[in-house]
């Protein structure tokens, strides 16, 4: 017969008392300790005042597109007065998501609101913008989401971005399109993230949190398909004519670093890649590279990349509003290590609407 000397036999008659009926060894927050939802690290720190900055633009954008347009111009993109009530109830969300993480954070270290400038000047044109803004927030925290030292933190903060998911769909509803044209939802980075923010944020409080993420050179779609162009609102459209397919030239111009963006120009655009070679297409598990072909200063072009999630004829990788980066290497990266993709970075993201 074998026996536990004493050290080992209390240890096991401890983890034997500490383990909760029903629950399989492992797991992490399932013991006792109470949840106290605060920041843990400047990690945390940042990235929840990342998501602050997103919860509040997501709150004026939505209030100030019910107050540029008509009724009569809403009813002529047909979107009625139930559709704009809808719009509304989204901004009220907004003012709880960005309670939530304010109280999180702490009133007294919290940002405040900003003022927004926005490129839009028709009632499509705005949904359009909406359905691009709440997908990179939305990824933009499916990108941090995971790697939050406080992971009581994270349970809350997700349960604000599935609101945000839905809020993506609805848009995507009133723009004519296909609800959900993907199997998985693809996450970015906080850079990723504050480089699509950041160029629509024109002044902030004098106190608020200056971000530590970095800003790269911004990247433009000359020719990017265009979904103002599709049906009217539905609850479904299946397209006839996809908005883009396989095959396709995709013409690209990208600033230089050094420009001053975000509000009040206090952030500067910076790259620490080397010759711009590849384009990353971050969509569906996958990053995919394609070939770079230069054609002039800051300019080039590429080709839209095909492929399936899981090979045999499953499902089209390039899908959907995603997101495409001029890189100087083709490093292979999972959604889980994006970040290893950030020193690679000569320009971008930029949002492409192949479905």
């Amino acid at each position: 017969m074998m026996f536990l000397s004493a050290p080992f036999a209390v240890a096991a008659v401890a983890l034997v008392a500490s383990a909760a009926p029903y629950t399989p060894s492992g797991g992490l927050g399932t013991n006792s300790t109470p949840p106290e939802y605060h920041p843990l690290s400047d990690f945390d720190f940042q990235s929840l005042s990342l998501a602050l900055y997103q919860e509040y633009i997501e709150l004026d954008l939505f209030h100030h597109g019910l107050a540029q347009f008509s009724e009569s111009d809403f009813d002529a993109a047909g979107l009625n007065a139930e559709d704009r009530y809808l719009i509304e109830f989204m901004a009220d969300q907004e003012v709880g998501h960005a309670t939530l993480i304010s109280n999180m954070l702490g009133q007294d270290k919290a940002a405040k609101q900003c003022s927004y400038s926005y490129p839009f000047q028709s009632v499509r044109d705005f949904v359009d913008f909406c359905q691009k803004l709440t997908r990179f927030g939305e990824s933009g925290v499916y990108g941090f989401l995971e790697h939050l030292n406080a992971r009581d933190s994270a349970t809350l903060l997700l349960e604000s971005i599935t609101t945000e998911a839905r809020q993506q769909m609805i848009f995507r509803q009133f723009e004519g399109l296909f609800p959900m044209p993907e199997w998985f939802i693809p996450g970015i980075t906080q850079s990723m993230a504050w480089t699509l923010l950041a160029p629509y944020i024109t002044s902030c409080p004098e106190n608020n949190t200056h971000l530590e993420w970095q800003n790269f050179p911004a990247l433009q779609i000359s020719n990017n398909p265009n979904a103002t162009n599709t049906n009217g609102p539905a609850i479904t459209h299946n397209l006839s004519t996809p908005l883009s397919a396989p095959g396709r030239t995709v013409n690209l111009t990208w600033e230089g670093p050094g420009k001053q963006v975000g509000p009040d120009g206090a952030y500067n655009t910076s790259t620490s890649a080397g010759d711009p070679k590849y384009v990353a297409w971050i969509s569906q598990l996958n990053t995919t590279y394609t070939d770079l072909t230069i054609t002039g200063n800051y300019s080039g072009s590429t080709v839209q990349p095909g492929g399936e999630i899981y090979g045999n004829n499953t499902f089209p990788t390039i899908n959907g509003t995603i997101f495409i980066l001029v890189t100087d290497d083709n490093p292979y990266v999972t959604p889980f290590n994006l970040t290893m993709l950030n020193s690679h970075v000569v320009a971008g993201p930029a949002m492409y609407q192949s479905g």
